[in-house]
């Protein structure tokens, strides 16, 4: 039971106890019940007044935590929405952090790419240790091209090609490690195409600028042969004979002295007219 609703059962208790009291305390108890009444109401009021202001202060204490609930369910959005924000921002940051990762990895691939194409391409005009005909050498990768091409005309039998490489060859590598053997195989293929003026001008060439070439006792031997094609067996004997005295354990001299034995025997040249008999003289 409330307090308000027992004051009221109180009072009530009082006006019926009073009703059946003797008259002569009658108006003494009237007094009393209208204090007590008094009293009562003042408390019944104060009651009401006391339960109005707690209401009240319920009411604004409801209030007070509706708001302040409203308040944070707005900050619990707010936060949440932060949140949402932050994490499409830092999807956004994964993302850009991938792709930059793929584009660094393109760009190391590239940049390797590329460093690997200028090694190469540097390394085409690099010169190169190379061996050919007995010498060991610097050469231009190009340089080397060039001698191997113009070797591989010769030996498929184009003589005319084969000169026409050798000759360019010599001219545009006149200090190269190759220059001796390109005049070697210039001269030959002059000796195939029958110039044998030619020939025997590169195989000298050769010969006044590397005599210790391993070709140098073949360019001997194909000096006389050419002179034995142009008729000039007294030539050509003499450069036999130059040979095997020049290189006398080489393969060449071998061949020169098996042709120096199959030559025909040298004729004796004509004495002076002032050494003649005399009788040939008076005829």
């Amino acid at each position: 039971m409330s307090p308000h609703r027992a004051l009221l059962s109180a009072a009530a208790l009082g006006v019926a106890l009073l009703a059946g009291a003797p008259a002569h305390a009658q108006l003494f108890a009237d007094d009393e019940a209208r204090r007590a009444i008094l009293d009562l109401r003042q408390r019944v009021e104060a009651q009401r007044v006391q339960s109005e202001q707690t209401a009240a202060q319920q009411a604004e204490l409801l209030r007070r935590v509706t708001e302040e609930n409203s308040q944070f369910r707005r900050s619990l959005l707010d936060l949440q929405a932060q949140i949402e924000t932050l994490r499409s921002e830092l999807a956004g940051l994964r993302g850009q952090d991938e792709q930059m990762t793929r584009q660094l990895a393109d760009l190391q691939r590239l940049q390797k790419d590329m460093a690997q194409a200028v090694e190469d391409r540097l390394r085409k005009f690099e010169p190169v240790r190379v061996q050919s005909e007995g010498r060991e050498f610097m050469a231009d990768p190009e340089e080397q091209r060039a001698f191997d091409a113009a070797l591989a005309t010769f030996r498929r039998g184009d003589f005319a090609q084969a000169q026409s490489a050798f000759s360019s060859f010599v001219q545009r590598y006149p200090r190269s490690g190759f220059h001796p053997a390109a005049l070697f195989w210039l001269g030959n293929a002059q000796y195939g195409l029958r110039d044998c003026a030619g020939a025997i001008g590169n195989f000298r060439a050769l010969l006044q600028s590397a005599p210790d070439h391993p070709r140098a006792p073949e360019s001997v031997l194909s000096i006389a042969n050419c002179q034995l094609e142009l008729k000039d067996v007294p030539a050509a004997r003499r450069t036999l004979e130059d040979l095997v005295t020049a290189y006398p354990q080489s393969e060449a001299a071998g061949a020169a002295r098996e042709r120096l034995a199959r030559l025909p025997a040298p004729q004796p040249e004509p004495a002076p007219q002032s050494q003649r008999p005399a009788d040939n003289r008076r005829r």
